[in-house]
């Protein structure tokens, strides 16, 4: 037989009851057996783990910024200051919402899993075969399996023979001839035959429940979440020594402490990140639509920003990389043959219209593409008399039929072993098998005569072709900084044949345990390895710090999708393998990965963008708090004029999520320490543009303390626009145009605190000309601003 890889056939379940059905019982369980273990192990289903909506949305309200939130409005509410409290509140719901509704709309389930069982199934009870819910199945169960079945649980057959498909659970891309003592698992397909096999394991026990367990169980936190949890850290402890030390210098003024409570609010407040939540989600949002456009569904907001990072891409080799058929890849005519005649007669050999995909490959291949004809040209010149379809037994498939000579022929069609015996021995041909088999090809051999011995004809030899997009796509991520591993249980021969057949040269690991330090540098190509083996290979390359993407199409996939940062599912991919991912291609072919991870690069620079922003203006916020009150003696904002500033500032600049970027030509990493530095430099510059601007107010133009309060919230509202061309570009501020809205809801913010603070509303008012004189003073601000960023983000390497 050719060199097809290997499948690990697992041992009998180790839960397998001790009184399990001998092989030669006729009468299957008695229904009061079924029942007492129905009750010990349960129905034959898989566990719902599906996230209730309410458990979800709490925990939006469950993570550092809405604490910090959360805080401030009981402060709020001890303060009896309800009106700001309800503004917080309502910043607290808007996060809290625009997550859980943006998730919910693309949020994958894992009723997919449940799916995959079928309705029914016919099993042997009391004697008598009956048709019964595939849930009530129990192990010990006889059941029949036939054309067309799904399995319905992990069972052992006991009798008969079928041709089974794994692909969906194994990666095995070929069909298996199955008998007596061979193991198959829950969703496997039977494609031919007919066979009475064992339940030995069910629901959750089984193979396919394992998988079902290792996706409800993996997890991985994303980089999303770990950069705001870094951001509210960081600002948490530098705001936080300053409003210790705002409060001391209160107390050393000899402050009321109706006074100090007030100041102390305004300080949290203003150290709160508050839209930073909302700006990942509404940028995963907008990127979202922009590669739904390009065939992609992100089922997870955080996929697109694990895009954006991902340096490693694990890939599944059947299916993913290949199309999951098998086509004729090679035919060798031995000599007074010719290819076509070689073709034609296996043709001859092959079932027409029947599940096997063997015998469809090759009549396909003994179609010429520009004869439309239902029967191959060179076909039509026989006729056929009589077929025998491939048994198990003989391993073989063969047919009488008369040649265009008119001749009676028997033309026979298998492995070469079993061929080879009732053959004329061919050095030539079994060198041309040893040779194909090498290169990881089912090989099949046709030989013909009018008795025995016959002669051999030729040697086919099939493989599943990789897709037309595969080896473009492998380049492309090459050239994005990304490095491509196939991850696969097909053997290594095979394995290495696909991955040079699209540009994947690197070494190919052995087929034995992975270890668990595996190194992502060390082989290019895993062979051999299971489910468990390629969740097991992605958490080793978390463990090494890399940001990992695992593309599959199958079962045996799902549980390595769902760990890995981002997941992806292709077009053909099964229910179970589209609800694990964290994307889903929703067009044929690879192209929506590489379209996946540009968006995703475009949708990180606007998130580092907001992030960045966030950092400097909270930082010079809390510290202009402490800087007023020197400069004053008295609090130089009001929470009223905080949480306005919040509502409408922070709110505004979500507008950077549509702004026009450019995407890095390398994986984007959150480099939050650096971000924080760059932002406590920029702070400080802009801090003393801030105290200059109240110093003037306080000193020159002899303001009361409500008034400088008025030029202490234009002065941050102008500063803060200021900020925010600034670190929108990573050259310099006049490289790039803004985006249409930011530069309206830039407008609309200076116009809104402009009218404000000039007719006196909610504030006291503040001449015309004092204003004008703040904003040419922020835009000279900019530019100064500008060279500092330009010189720190080359240092810091932010990009």
């Amino acid at each position: 037989m050719s060199a097809i890889p290997m499948v690990k056939v697992a041992p009998p379940a180790e839960h397998e009851p001790k009184s399990a059905i001998p092989p030669d019982s006729e009468s299957g369980l008695t229904s009061e057996e079924a029942l007492r273990r129905m009750a010990a192990d349960g129905p034959n289903a898989v566990q719902d783990v599906a996230p209730h909506p309410v458990r979800r949305a709490l925990g939006k309200l469950w993570a550092p910024v809405p604490w910090m939130l959360e805080a401030a409005v009981l402060l709020q509410l001890a303060l009896r200051e309800y009106v700001e409290a309800s503004a917080v509140a309502f910043l607290l719901v808007f996060n809290a919402g625009l997550a859980f509704f943006q998730e919910g709309r693309a949020q994958a389930t894992l009723e997919a899993l449940k799916s995959r069982l079928p309705l029914s199934a016919s099993a042997r009870r009391d004697g008598v075969w009956k048709t019964l819910a595939a849930a009530e199945l129990v192990q010990g169960d006889i059941i029949k399996l036939s054309l067309g079945t799904v399995v319905p649980a992990d069972a052992r057959l006991i009798r008969g023979s079928v041709l089974i498909d794994h692909s969906m659970l194994t990666g095995e891309s070929v069909p298996i001839d199955a008998g007596a003592g061979f193991q198959t698992f829950a969703g496997a397909l039977v494609r031919r035959g007919e066979a009475v096999a064992v339940i030995v394991a069910t629901g959750a026990r089984t193979k396919f429940g394992r998988s079902a367990e290792l996706i409800r169980t993996a997890h991985v936190e994303s980089t999303e979440q770990k950069a705001i949890v870094r951001v509210v850290r960081n600002l948490a402890v530098f705001n936080g020594a300053v409003i210790i030390l705002l409060v001391g210098y209160a107390e050393h003024l000899a402050m009321p402490l109706v006074q100090i409570a007030p100041l102390a609010l305004v300080a949290i407040l203003a150290s709160i990140p508050v839209a930073l939540p909302s700006m990942f989600t509404l940028a995963a949002t907008v990127g979202a639509r922009a590669v739904a456009r390009r065939g992609v569904l992100p089922t997870r907001l955080s996929a697109l920003d694990e895009a954006a990072g991902m340096d490693v891409l694990c890939v599944d080799k059947t299916g993913t990389l290949t199309r999951n058929e098998l086509a004729v890849t090679a035919c060798r005519a031995l000599p007074g043959f010719e290819e076509p005649q070689v073709l034609a007669m296996a043709a001859l050999a092959s079932s027409d219209g029947g599940a096997d995909p063997l015998d469809a490959a090759i009549r396909a291949a003994a179609q010429p593409a520009n004869e439309p004809a239902v029967q191959p040209a060179t076909v039509a010149r026989w006729k056929l008399v009589t077929f025998t379809p491939f048994d198990p037994t003989r391993k073989m498939s063969e047919a009488t039929a008369i040649d265009p000579e008119r001749k009676a022929v028997r033309i026979v069609k298998g492995a070469f072993t079993v061929v080879a015996a009732i053959a004329e021995p061919s050095p030539a041909a079994s060198a041309m098998v040893e040779e194909l088999q090498a290169q990881g090809f089912r090989v099949l051999v046709v030989a013909t005569g009018s008795a025995e011995p016959l002669r051999m004809a030729g040697v086919i030899a099939l493989s599943d072709p990789p897709r037309a997009d595969s080896a473009a796509l492998v380049a492309q991520l090459h050239g994005l900084g990304i490095r491509t591993v196939m991850v696969t249980g097909d053997a290594p021969v095979t394995a290495r044949v696909v991955a040079q057949a699209v540009g994947i040269t690197g070494a190919v690991s052995p087929a034995a345990s992975l270890p668990h330090d595996a190194r992502v540098e060390a082989f290019d190509v895993f062979a051999g390895v299971l489910p468990e083996d390629k969740y097991a290979l992605v958490q080793a390359f978390q463990r090494g710090g890399h940001v990992v993407g695992m593309c599959g199409d199958g079962a045996n996939d799902a549980p390595a999708l769902r760990q890995a940062q981002m997941g992806i599912a292709v077009f053909t991919a099964t229910d179970v393998a589209k609800s694990a991912a964290g994307i889903v291609l929703t067009d044929p072919g690879l192209g929506g990965i590489v379209a996946a991870v540009q968006v995703g690069r475009t949708t990180f620079q606007r998130i580092l963008t907001y992030t960045f922003r966030s950092i400097v203006h909270k930082i010079v916020q809390v510290l202009f708090l402490l800087a007023g009150l020197v400069i004053s003696g008295a609090a130089v904002l009001t929470p009223l004029l905080m949480v306005l500033m919040m509502v409408a500032g922070d709110f505004f600049a979500l507008s950077s999520a549509t702004d026009n970027v450019r995407a890095s030509l390398t994986p984007n990493v959150w480099r939050i320490g650096n971000l924080t530095i760059a932002g406590i430099v920029l702070g400080v510059c802009d801090l003393v543009f801030c105290v200059l601007t109240l110093a003037v107010g306080r000193f020159e133009l002899h303001l009361d303390s409500d008034t400088l309060r008025t030029l202490t919230v234009v002065t941050l509202v102008f500063s803060g626009q200021a900020i925010f061309y600034v670190t929108r570009e990573r050259q310099h501020l006049w490289s790039s145009r803004p985006g249409g809205w930011l530069i309206a809801s830039s407008v609309l913010d200076v116009t809104i605190f402009s009218a404000l603070a000039t007719q006196g509303i909610l504030m006291m008012p503040l001449p015309a000309a004092v204003v004008a004189c703040v904003f040419g003073a922020a835009v000279v601000l900019a530019f100064c601003l500008d060279m500092v960023k330009v010189l720190l983000f080359r240092r810091l390497a932010i990009a």
